[in-house]
């Protein structure tokens, strides 16, 4: 008897086919890029730490890659990073080697990384994990400055709630089947 695929593989399937036949024009990948840069450089501007460990390693040029999702960030002078200049050679390239970004959102709730594929530089790479390791964006402090500490702290405590139990559901239904069949919410094996 043939398994029935879940509703997550049909939209890993439409996804894929998706992506491979409608590719963004070049000049919205580079915007995209470019917001994902300030983004980051906010987030490493409340690291001071983080900016040191860059500063080190200024000029050096990471790719990025997923997919058909590729990105090259340059260390500044700064602390900061910015686009790598085209035709710059990366000292080290890193390639996340899952391809569904469902079992890359499964990850991120457990709080675990996607598998990563490593080439170039290991002291560089060691710095990367560092730096993914220990910068977070702290989300309440700035939606604080915008709506207020309280109802930031409020909104924040929720969102963590949502997130715990999110975690316990992946975790609950990775740990079933891990172990077997799980049983579904109306009893029924699945």
């Amino acid at each position: 008897m043939a398994t029935p695929s879940s509703p997550f593989s049909f939209l890993g399937d439409l996804f894929n086919t998706i992506g491979e036949r409608l590719q963004p024009p070049d000049w919205a990948v580079h915007e995209i890029q470019n917001r994902a840069v300030l983004f980051l450089n906010h987030v490493l501007q409340q690291e001071p730490e983080a900016q040191q460990r860059l500063l080190r390693q200024q000029g050096r040029v990471v790719r990025f890659q997923w997919r058909f999702v590729t990105m090259e960030l340059v260390a500044t002078p700064a602390g900061l990073l910015d686009l790598a200049p085209a035709g710059s050679v990366p000292e080290l390239t890193l390639t996340v080697t899952d391809d569904s970004p469902f079992d890359i959102a499964r990850a991120a709730l457990r709080g675990d990384k996607p598998a990563v594929q490593i080439i170039g530089d290991v002291q560089l790479a060691a710095e990367v994990n560092w730096l993914v390791d220990h910068v977070r964006w702290d989300v309440e402090d700035d939606l604080a400055r915008v709506i207020g500490d309280v109802p930031a702290h409020t909104l924040g405590n929720a969102v963590r709630r949502v997130v715990g139990a999110l975690r316990q559901f992946v975790g609950s239904r990775t740990a079933g089947k891990a172990g077997g069949s799980a049983v579904g919410p109306a009893g029924n094996a699945e």
